[in-house]
This record gives structure tokens, sequence and C-alpha cells, in this order.
């Protein structure tokens, strides 16, 4: 049955849908004419995939053809610099993360581009938790038990990553900085994919891994465990997990985002475009709801100067972060 708010929720998305097409009918006269091509720093499966792969589903109405390439390596720097030396015209964009805009300049290593110079922010759609998650037959059933267990060494103990340099690599090194852990070693992965079956299989006892539906299925079926996330707040899709800070590590908070970037360069007309597409997509509740049941946590109405506004927040808030750590991208 359709109910008075479902049908009022529908006359809105088709009032913005409306309203992004007569923006847009007169922005940039005759883009797009071909597929649009969203490239994304890690390989299939992952939360950065998933994300990708709805809104791509989602521009065919409103944009036409977009499709999913995805370029894993160097914690995001693959893909980003594939991005950045694209033609400015809109048919390429980047899936980015802190992975790829953020811990590459505050580390101070040779990189292949400049996240600020070389990229012009279009949209961030929103931020993944980070989990702090360990394979069941560990004897841990707390994020205290964790440390506790690490320091009394009985074994060597490592954590996975999604890569070096990676906001799941930054995090880790941040929780053994916290909790004075500095015995936990550091396995980096291409992505969640691999390392998540590693500790389903028993092969990695730990990983700090970006939330997803998958993720969060495996833990309510008892094949991983999740102890904390490292969110300010408890996640929508599972407010039963305490944050890592509820679980006794003051400032354990760390977590991922989501968003466009196209080449520097692409027009402002183009970027508006986009923008007030993936806006178009954001208000749709349904899709909203698909995106918070993968443990994304959607925001709505991130325009390319609030989106700037974003990235120069994040920058501030992370570079310090990476600086003291020492991480270093592969």
């Amino acid at each position: 049955m359709i109910t008075r708010r479902d049908a009022l929720m529908g006359a809105v998305v088709c009032l913005q849908a409306g309203a992004f097409r007569a923006r847009s009918a007169s922005a940039q006269p005759g883009y797009p004419d071909r597929p649009i091509k969203v490239v994304v720093p890690f390989g299939p499966g992952g939360i950065s995939d998933v994300v990708a792969r709805l809104w791509a589903d989602k521009m065919k109405s409103l944009l036409g053809p977009a499709f999913v390439e995805n370029q894993g390596g160097a914690g995001g720097l693959v893909a980003g610099a594939a991005v950045a030396r694209a033609k400015p015209d809109g048919y390429t964009l980047l899936l980015g993360s802190v992975g790829s805009q953020i811990p590459v300049p505050a580390a101070g290593g040779s990189v292949p581009y400049d996240p600020v110079k070389d990229f012009e922010p279009i949209s961030i759609l929103g931020v993944t938790a980070l989990a702090i998650a360990v394979h069941p037959a560990l004897p841990v059933r707390s994020v205290q038990e964790l440390v506790d267990y690490a320091k009394r060494g009985p074994a060597a103990l490592s954590y996975g990553s999604g890569g070096a340099g990676t906001a799941t690599h930054l995090a880790g090194e941040l929780f053994k900085s916290l909790t004075g852990a500095g015995e936990i070693g550091h396995v980096p992965y291409k992505g969640g994919g691999q390392m998540v079956t590693d500790v389903i299989n028993g092969h990695l006892p730990m990983a700090v891994v970006n939330v997803t539906g998958q993720l969060l299925e495996l833990h309510q079926a008892g094949k991983v465990r999740i102890l904390a996330v490292t969110t300010p707040r408890r996640i929508f899709a599972a407010p039963e997990i305490p944050t890592a800070v509820e679980a006794g590590v003051p400032g354990m908070i760390a977590q991922n985002f989501n968003g466009l970037f196209a080449p520097a360069g692409t027009t402002k007309p183009i970027l508006a475009r986009i923008s007030d597409a993936t806006g178009a997509v954001m208000a749709d509740e349904e899709f909203r709801q698909r995106l918070i049941a993968s443990g994304f946590e959607p925001y709505r109405d991130m325009s390319p100067e609030t989106a700037r506004r974003f990235m120069a927040d994040e920058m501030a808030r992370w570079a310090p972060i990476v600086q003291a750590l020492g991480a270093k991208p592969d």
C-alpha cells in the first residue's frame, strides 16, 4: 500500500529530478553524449565499489550510461594518477577516498599528482565507518581485551588494512598509538575483499576494515567479530556495535569518505551538471536506505563548493595524524 508519506516523498524526488533536468539543459548542451567512466581505486566488492556501482546505475535516467572501472594499487594512487591525467571533459571521474585524496601530500613522499591542484571536487557522497574486527577464535570480546592480549604477546599479532596509506592503515596505526599496543604488526592488502576472506579463514587474526553490508552479515553470522567502529557515533546499520571511544579508547575516531572528483580544468557547467544529478539521486530515500544497509552514511546536497570545503577540513584533520605516524603509501 502506498502511504501518504511515500506519495509525498515520491513527489519531492520527482520535483528535484525535474529541477535537475531544467538546470542541466541550459548548463552544457551536448554533455554527456557518451558513457561516463567512474574509476574506483580498489578491487570489486568493497564499499567504494558498491557505492560507485549504485551511483552509476542511478545515473542512467539522469545523465545516461555510466560504468565502473576498478584500478587498485598503492592505496589509491594508481587510480588517482589515471584520473588526474585524463582529459577534463567530464567523461572520466574518480570515486575518491582518504587513500587517494588525503594522506599522500601529508606523508611527504614522492607522489604522482597533487590531490588539491589536480582535481575538481564534485560531490562528497558520504562517509564509511571503519571497524576493528577479529577472527572469532581470537580470545577477545572487547577492545580492551584485544589491547591486553596484544600487550601480553602470547603470539605474534598482526592486523590487515586495505593498503599502505589508506584510511584503514592510518586508523590501525592510530589505534596502536593511542593504546600503546605497538607490538601489533601491519599486513597491507590491495583492498578489503581478500583481507576479510583471510580473517574468516583464520589466516589473519585482526583487521581494520571499511564497514560494508557483507561485513555486518559476517559479524551477525559469527564468522568475524566486530569489536568496535571508529566513527564518532554508532552507525545506523548496526547500532548495537559500540564505538571505539565507548570501548575505552579516547580519540579513536577515523572514518573514510567517498566522493566524486574530476580532473582539474573540467568546466563549471559540467561539474554542476554531475553534482545536480548526484543531488537528485541522493534525495531518493530508497537509494539512501540501500547505501545505509551497505554500511555507508550518505550525505545530502553536497555541491562542488561544499565538497571543496569538506576536503579542506579533512586534509587539516588527517595531516597531523599522518605526519605523527610517519605513514607513507607504498
